[in-house]
């Protein structure tokens, strides 16, 4: 079946030892079973240091070291993996990120997650994000309970009105879907935010700002449009069922006013760091994102 994307897609390139937030550091790297095979057949010379960094209890992973880095990332932030054996042997997680996939009835979507500085970088600094373009090919056929590509048009035409202001946009789509943060209150919500896990326990703090308020930060009008989307592509694009779609859509209207009340507390020229910390903190974490979900599930009912 067809593999479609955001325009913004075919320009990304991991930036590697440019990165100031490499992949490569705090997370655990899973190796999927067909990298293992391949590896327990490598003679390349560096082969057993491969083998011998990779636990494998329970899930095979390769174990971190000093300072959370990856036992392959060189002093230089480079990956020593495609240095000496090259790109194909990277495991499926390493290969893949921050690329995720979406099933629709048209075919597979694929996108970059936000978490990526790179990534974060093209999509909020692009305008393409109702552009999608067709990438190549994905194995299966096309399949998804609910078709969700018709309301994300409608939603998108909505959300680029450039001939109202970004919070008559807002509240129209809120209206629209009769779905929004507001349902419970900025106290709730902190207490809430304060709740979740964080990799970074300092970001408990940053995330404390959140109000729903609808003035928007000057300047970060079109920041909050590309973000909102991008969460829309992301969250939205597999919902099983209205309820499904608007507890979804309610997730991805939280994290935009999540975003613009950090931004109205600093300025927009930090905004892309702080998408990137909202997007590692919660969307990159499975609890987090179904704790956000959940209050608008039981909210919707």
């Amino acid at each position: 079946m067809k593999l479609y994307a955001p325009k913004y897609y075919k320009e990304f390139q991991c930036i590697a030892d440019r990165c100031r937030h490499s992949c490569c550091i705090g997370w655990e790297i899973d190796v999927d079973e067909v990298t293992m095979q391949k590896y327990a057949t490598l003679t390349d010379p560096y082969a057993d240091r491969i083998r011998d960094s990779i636990d494998t209890d329970e899930i095979p992973h390769f174990r971190l070291s000093k300072g959370e880095r990856c036992p392959h990332l060189d002093e230089r932030g480079l990956c020593r993996i495609i240095l000496s054996c090259g790109e194909d042997k990277l495991c499926d997680i390493c290969r893949e990120h921050p690329r995720f996939y979406n099933d629709t009835p048209y075919g597979r979507e694929v996108g970059l997650g936000m978490a990526c500085e790179e990534a974060c970088r093209l999509i909020l600094l692009s305008n393409d994000y109702g552009n999608l373009v067709e990438v190549g090919e994905a194995p299966g056929e096309p399949c998804a309970d609910w078709d969700t590509i018709a309301i994300r048009k409608s939603l998108y035409a909505m959300l680029g009105d450039e001939t109202e202001p970004y919070e008559r946009r807002l509240q129209g789509i809120y209206d629209a879907f009769a779905v929004a943060p507001s349902l419970l209150s900025d106290e709730e919500w902190r207490m809430r935010l304060d709740s979740l896990e964080y990799l970074d326990d300092t970001h408990r703090t940053l995330f404390s700002v959140y109000s729903s308020d609808l003035t928007t930060p000057q300047g970060a009008e079109k920041i909050l449009e590309r973000a909102l989307a991008y969460f829309i592509y992301r969250h939205c694009t597999e919902a099983q069922d209205e309820a499904d779609y608007r507890s979804s859509l309610g997730f991805c209207f939280f994290c935009e006013r999540l975003l613009a009340s950090m931004i109205a507390k600093s300025n927009p020229i930090g905004a892309l760091e702080l998408a990137r910390t909202l997007s590692e903190e919660i969307e990159y974490s499975e609890d987090n994102t179904v704790a956000i979900k959940a209050a608008f599930e039981e909210l919707i009912g």
